[in-house]
């Protein structure tokens, strides 16, 4: 009997173009409402021709994850601006409650720190000290950026190299910012309190750089049933 292997195939250039611009996009690189460069200048920062740029463009549109403006440019949709998110489906068809979505992130990314702790390269450290900077900044200034929040917790989803989870914790983040309509600045109404946001992150990111998974677990564990708390007890407000 033949075995059942099938021929690999190389992957296509418009392909990688897509997964790069997917990743800067879910890793906040590409906000929300923003303008990306042109395709001009996308093809010659890729080295690719601008037909496979365009390709992975249009695969990002079909997606929801962008938009194509008449005479203005491709814009980042916000998740407010698409389809309501395949998360938000399940939780509807399942009649879930925010509590079974909560209880849900926190084994998925006390799981994610862990597997980052063993497989997280240099870019990914990086990506997450970047996002405790940013988080440090807008602190500072009297704000707490939901933005650079979620950029840390999706740098540990990435550095776990499982696409599959990177997937599904852009839907739990996209799921609480959007239909839930979660508000960091809400929660976090006293300095001392916001504080603790970015030191409990960088408590995350020593464990995770040290390659210490058990000790990455129990930090994120910490974080999240802190954070979660907070959410339910918002959601519960009348």
């Amino acid at each position: 009997m033949p075995l059942p292997i099938k021929p690999i195939k190389p992957k296509r250039i418009s392909d990688q173009v897509f997964d790069q611009l997917r990743e800067l996009i879910f890793r906040g690189q590409f906000k929300a409402g923003e303008k990306i460069i042109t395709e001009r200048e996308m093809a010659t920062a890729f080295g690719v021709s601008r037909t496979s740029v365009r390709d992975a463009i249009n695969k990002l549109v079909i997606m929801g994850i962008l938009e194509q403006r008449q005479g203005q440019g491709t814009f980042v949709r916000s998740p407010e601006s698409r389809k309501q998110s395949l998360l938000a489906s399940m939780v509807e068809s399942q009649n879930a409650s925010l509590i079974d979505v909560l209880e849900v992130r926190l084994g998925l990314e006390c799981n994610a720190a862990a597997l980052a702790a063993v497989r997280a390269q240099e870019k990914d450290l990086q990506f997450m000290e970047k996002s405790i900077e940013e988080l440090e900044h807008e602190i500072e200034a009297g704000r707490l950026s939901t933005e650079a929040d979620v950029s840390f917790h999706m740098a540990i989803a990435y550095a776990t190299q499982n696409r599959l989870q990177v997937l599904m914790m852009k839907n739990v983040y996209d799921y609480l910012f959007t239909e839930v309509r979660v508000d960091m600045a809400d929660l976090y109404t006293d300095p001392a309190e916001m504080r603790t946001v970015p030191e409990q992150h960088r408590e995350i990111y020593r464990a995770i750089q040290a390659g210490d998974p058990e000790t990455a677990h129990r930090a994120m564990k910490q974080h999240i049933e802190c954070v979660d708390q907070m959410i339910a007890d918002k959601a519960l407000d009348p």
